[in-house]
């Protein structure tokens, strides 16, 4: 008689559409030295779910073969790089008392030791990640929030989305007295800069539809201007003197039309290309008004430090647009895709499947 403990996890199996995603029933993993083993009790959704399904990354040569986040992926893969939940069992090397501890998982894989060393895997993608009951990932990994009075989708809504958006912020210098522009305002990555922004104590003018309008002022912004319109333009008349910063997931031809709003010495830092990937400026632009023009990959160490000392003190509170579970994944990821939602879309895992 075979006693293994099994599990019900959601899986890719190739680059593609949705029926590359299955449920498979598959052995509860165990630590090894150094690791912990996390109940999974929330699994928050974001695009690199969908893109690292899709291969959508393509970084793999000029060919664009698909690939995951940083290259090709061993399949199959459990996705899912935003989680929150309890230390189930710990491997040799790691202190027995964080058993049981309530913990939300830093997503990343650095290139180096130290508190600035950048991203270079991440979990969902490189590694298997929060779309299953339980997750092994290195000790290091958790950051124990057992106090906290987020819920648990709150607490899994924040890692990548949030910890995209405190790089950001952190890489402009934003703070107290800063007028910033956010692009892409509705989105998962947007709402988190809105709310992290004026945590800061910087203003907000936020981009996004006009159906949205509503919860992204309710987000804390202090002007919404309507994307479909010429944006910029409506910028240019709530900030005649210019902005001080731009937290841009949209780029494509917004980084032109924007840079004439900016405000000598001003930084424009960039986490998307939702509006497309290549851009045309004129760089006297740029060197004459000092300008910084900064890309931003997701967050270091030190960044998701400060997050979750926001999460332990509620100071920033995740908005759900709605919960699943683990079963309804392809619905989740469904509506993922429609970008009709604002918030966060949140799995919540079956235990005992």
């Amino acid at each position: 008689m075979n006693d293994t403990p099994t599990m019900i996890a959601a899986r890719i199996h190739a680059h593609g559409g949705p029926d590359v995603l299955t449920l498979d029933r598959v052995t509860v993993p165990e630590p090894g030295p150094g690791q912990i083993r996390v109940r999974v009790v929330a699994a928050a959704l974001n695009n690199t779910d969908l893109w690292t399904r899709e291969g959508a990354y393509g970084v793999d040569g000029e060919n664009g073969t698909p690939s995951g986040w940083t290259g090709p992926i061993d399949f199959p893969r459990v996705p899912g790089g935003d989680v929150a939940g309890f230390v189930d069992a710990v491997g040799d090397s790691v202190d027995a008392s964080m058993t049981g501890a309530r913990v939300v998982l830093d997503p990343a894989t650095y290139d180096a030791p130290g508190d600035d060393a950048l991203p270079v895997r991440i979990l969902g993608s490189e590694y298997d990640g929060g779309y299953a009951p339980f997750v092994v990932v290195p000790a290091t990994h958790a950051h124990r929030v057992d106090d906290s009075p987020l819920d648990d989708a709150q607490l899994a809504a924040l890692p990548i989305a949030y910890g995209t958006a405190m790089g950001m912020i952190e890489r402009a210098g934003l703070g107290r007295g800063d007028l910033a522009v956010v692009t892409g305002a509705s989105g998962g990555v947007g709402l988190a800069l809105v709310q992290l922004a004026v945590a800061r104590g910087a203003e907000v003018i936020a981009v996004c539809s006009r159906a949205k309008a509503a919860d992204v002022r309710a987000a804390g912004a202090s002007h919404v201007v309507d994307r479909s319109s010429d944006a910029w333009s409506e910028v240019g008349r709530i900030a005649p003197d210019g902005v001080t910063a731009v937290l841009d997931v949209v780029a494509g031809s917004n980084i032109r039309s924007g840079l004439p709003h900016l405000r000598t010495g001003a930084r424009w830092v960039v986490a998307g290309a939702l509006g497309g990937h290549e851009i045309d400026i004129d760089v006297r632009t740029l060197y004459l008004g000092n300008i910084s023009l900064i890309g931003s990959t997701m967050h270091t160490r030190a960044h998701f430090r400060a997050l979750m000392d926001l999460a332990r003190r509620g100071a920033v509170r995740p908005l759900i647009a709605q919960t699943f579970a683990l079963s309804e994944v392809h619905r989740a990821q469904e509506e993922l895709a429609s970008r009709r939602h604002v918030g966060k879309l949140v799995l919540l895992p079956e235990h005992g499947a």
